[in-house]
């Protein structure tokens, strides 16, 4: 298949091309699913499995009531998950509210932890574009080093894929040297087609990792969905060489979750995705 519609494509050339990505077989795709999820981890292996996912955290703050205090306390968390344990790895990042992001690069500078921060009127998107730059560019000025970008769901829902594709673009080009997580919020896509046809329009895009939820709306990660968008950048790889990454957002509550998806990144897209660079929760 061609890698895009090419530069300057028209909404119709991006319709053609997105609705002809091989259709989702839904009920094959949740199968596969339910049988990773049945597969275990052995039990010597099992220890090394919690840190790395562990390592894979981005721990979360993205509350009204947020403050500079609980965003300290929780940058302290992420550089000792386990106050009981010093040998717990600290997590990849902490994500803020790009107001929150001066006070994260404060407390974790020189720790290797990342700040990461959403914006582009998360969560819902709805700001017209030079909005969504403004606060993309101050959330990367302030220093954050990954934003989380979330999609027009609208646009996308009404077919008007290049509108999508044409604000990752801008938003990818904000973000400078910032790794750019582009979300889906694919509880509101609806069919599984649609999740992986907003995959490939975010991974052409320019995005460094597509990410399920905002974690706001009731329907957040599944296995299925993700396999999913594992399956995308395993493909997306082969045809044009470039990795990217996957974030699973929501509905993983316990170490047994995390590592039925840690199976599922394994057997799906292989052991090169088992890394904080390419997969988080």
């Amino acid at each position: 298949m061609a890698l895009s519609p090419g530069p300057g494509a028209t909404g119709a050339a991006w319709r053609s091309y997105l609705h002809g990505l091989p259709g989702v077989d839904a009920v094959g795709l949740e199968a596969r699913a339910a049988g990773l999820a049945t597969r275990s981890i052995k039990a010597s292996s099992k220890a090394f499995a919690i840190d790395l996912a562990i390592s894979m955290i981005d721990l979360t703050t993205l509350e009204g009531a947020d403050t500079p205090g609980k965003v300290r306390s929780l940058c302290a968390k992420a550089l000792h998950p386990d106050a009981s344990d010093p040998g717990v790895p600290q997590v990849a990042a902490v994500c803020v509210y790009p107001d929150m992001v001066p006070t994260a690069v404060a407390a974790l500078r020189g720790s290797g932890v990342g700040v990461a921060s959403v914006a582009t009127a998360f969560p819902a998107g709805r700001a017209p574009l030079e909005a969504k730059l403004i606060d993309t560019r101050s959330a990367v000025a302030a220093g954050a080093t990954e934003i989380d970008m979330v999609i027009d769901r609208g646009a996308f829902l009404a077919g008007d894929y290049r509108t999508v594709f044409e604000e990752i673009v801008a938003v990818r080009e904000a973000c400078g040297d910032a790794h750019l997580k582009v979300i889906l919020e694919t509880g509101e896509l609806v069919t599984y087609d649609n999740v992986r046809r907003a995959s490939w329009l975010a991974m052409l895009a320019g995005a460094d990792f597509i990410k399920t939820s905002t974690g706001k709306v009731p329907s957040a990660a599944t296995l299925p969905v993700t396999l999913l968008m594992l399956e995308a950048v395993r493909d997306f790889l082969v045809v044009s060489g470039r990795r990217v990454g996957v974030k699973p957002a929501g509905g993983i509550r316990s170490a047994k979750d995390a590592l039925r998806y840690l199976v599922v990144v394994k057997e799906t897209a292989g052991e090169a995705w088992l890394d904080p660079g390419w997969f988080r929760f």
